[in-house]
């Protein structure tokens, strides 16, 4: 059998175009997950207030317990049965957003809890109030042992944006399908479809390991 990406070539555009929605939506989903797993992962820490924390519970096992897929197809085909449409493009956002966030989340906890207890009484002692203790002194230095974690749900996410093609968004994977509609090359697509992915991902290794590096020259990892 003989490889012809001659088809695939021709159609480089659409491979960019699709790449960079990729990276897009990635992106944009990345930052919503931060956001959410900072919120949950805070309130997973406070068993004391039981309503946000059964809310934090409720949410993280309802999304770690089910398929990425399912639930972008609740934000897709779902919403509009109960009078709420939204565009594709949001709903991938959202979608792989919040099933982000619930990942993000255990990595903030687990980042947190880390940090010595001596921190937050030393904070306490000098008059700090909780939250600016929190805000101050714990958040700064738990950041910092949450970036290789995160890296690696940042990984995770730019292959799991694959799926948002499902939901007709013109990402890397969507636009593959449309050059295969054309050109009936299946194997050389999506071999081109892998090494760009794996492309990705690797620049965003290479990037993650320099700032891993900086942080160990100063001490702080």
């Amino acid at each position: 059998m003989k490889l012809d990406f001659s088809g695939v070539w021709e159609s480089w555009p659409s491979l960019v175009h699709g790449t960079l929605v990729t990276v897009e939506i990635t992106a944009a989903a990345l930052v919503l997950g931060c956001i959410l797993g900072l919120l949950v992962g805070m309130g997973r820490l406070s068993p004391q207030r039981r309503v946000i924390y059964g809310i934090c519970t409720f949410y993280l096992t309802l999304v770690r317990g089910t398929p990425l897929l399912v639930q972008l197809f609740l934000w897709f085909f779902g919403l509009p049965h109960v009078g709420l449409i939204l565009p594709a493009y949001v709903c991938g956002i959202l979608g792989l957003g919040i099933y982000s966030g619930a990942y993000v989340s255990e990595i903030v906890r687990g980042a947190i809890q880390s940090i010595e207890r001596g921190q937050m009484e030393a904070a306490r002692s000098l008059g700090l109030p909780y939250r600016m203790a929190m805000r101050r002194v714990i958040l700064p230095q738990a950041f910092v042992r949450m970036i290789p974690p995160l890296g690696n749900e940042f990984i995770a996410l730019i292959k799991n944006s694959a799926l948002v093609s499902l939901l007709t968004i013109a990402d890397l994977m969507h636009e593959g399908e449309k050059i295969i509609s054309v050109t009936y090359r299946s194997l050389e697509t999506y071999l081109v479809i892998a090494v760009i992915y794996l492309v990705l991902t690797s620049v965003t290794t290479v990037i993650l390991r320099r700032i891993e590096r900086v942080l160990r020259s100063e001490g702080r990892v």
